[in-house]
């Protein structure tokens, strides 16, 4: 059990260190914006160096401390990630399941670091946060350029702002988006165990209930 876990918990410190390393190498060898920009398959695949101020795709709770609040939410779901990653090796789930859920643990240490520390450790808080601690801006770097453009004002959130139609990513998103995908792609395979293990309650249960009442007293 215990080498159950760990290996698991490996998984995500694998994706947290690469993560990292590769978001240093960024920040300490390019130039931000379209300046230092590196193509690596023609035009469609380049590395980008840009910071994301709040959440996925650019937005943001535009207050004095919805930075602070959006991190503070990142810890609580960090832990709850951990705690059901954890009941999930306790239970046996599968393999493909667990493995998910560690990249996407991984993922969310990895952009919370950013969030925790990149303000004091790169000094790239937005020059409006009321602390350099818990405004950190993720570093991103991966772009696949298909689309870039305003988009129209009557979209919730982002209308009026100029972006790409697939954003800036890190290896912490990517991270979490293909353990996404594979659940959702294979839930039926991962989760089966799961409602098996609940069919057979009930059963078990009437079994339970008919041998108590086989030693009560006049049913012998």
């Amino acid at each position: 059990m215990k080498n159950q876990v760990l290996k698991y918990f490996l998984i995500s410190l694998l994706v947290i260190i690469a993560d990292q390393i590769v978001k240093m190498i960024v920040h300490y060898n390019m130039d931000m914006g379209t300046k230092g920009q590196i193509l690596i398959f023609g035009n469609w695949f380049k590395l980008h160096y840009l910071t994301n101020p709040g959440m996925a795709f650019g937005m943001k709770l535009d207050f004095a401390y919805g930075k602070l609040i959006l991190t503070v939410f990142r810890i609580g779901a960090m832990i709850a990630i951990g705690f059901y990653l954890y009941s999930l090796i306790k239970k046996g789930a599968s393999t493909g399941l667990l493995i998910c859920i560690a990249l996407i643990l991984g993922g969310a240490i990895g952009n919370l670091v950013d969030s925790i520390f990149y303000g004091v450790l790169f000094d790239n808080a937005p020059y409006d946060a009321p602390s350099p601690w818990f405004h950190g801006q993720v570093i991103d770097m991966f772009y696949i350029d298909i689309w870039e453009g305003y988009l129209p004002d009557w979209i919730p959130l982002m209308g009026g702002d100029y972006m790409a139609l697939w954003p800036v990513f890190n290896i912490a998103d990517a991270s979490i988006f293909v353990a996404i995908c594979f659940i959702i792609a294979f839930q039926k395979r991962y989760f089966k165990k799961e409602e098996e293990d609940k069919s057979k309650e009930p059963i078990l249960e009437t079994h339970e209930m008919s041998m108590i009442d086989k030693h009560q007293p006049g049913n012998e």
